[in-house]
């Protein structure tokens, strides 16, 4: 199994509205890409304060490294990057496998 997760900074203009949609257009990547059993996702929770201004992250899973790499080329993929990337200050992604 292989974990690729990430935290997002978005911009200040940025509504809920659009980070609402940005995180649908994650979500509905399980339907379109084989390999990818869950997405959870969400807005920064802890009074810790170590968040660095990332506001919210996702977690995804996939079956296996292959499945992974076999994700970021993905028309389906390309398209939610396109969508969310301009609305994005900053972002961190990491992979790793259980």
């Amino acid at each position: 199994m292989t974990r690729h997760f990430g935290v997002f900074q978005f911009k200040p203009e940025i509504t809920q509205e659009q980070i609402d949609e940005s995180f649908e257009a994650l979500v509905d990547l399980k339907n379109k890409i084989p390999g990818l059993q869950s997405v959870e996702h969400g807005p920064y929770k802890s009074d810790e304060g170590l968040n660095d201004g990332f506001t919210h992250g996702f977690i995804m899973t996939f079956d296996t490294a292959e499945d992974r790499d076999n994700y970021l080329p993905h028309p389906d993929h390309l398209k939610v990057v396109d969508l969310v990337q301009p609305r994005l200050e900053r972002l961190v992604v990491f992979d790793f496998d259980l």
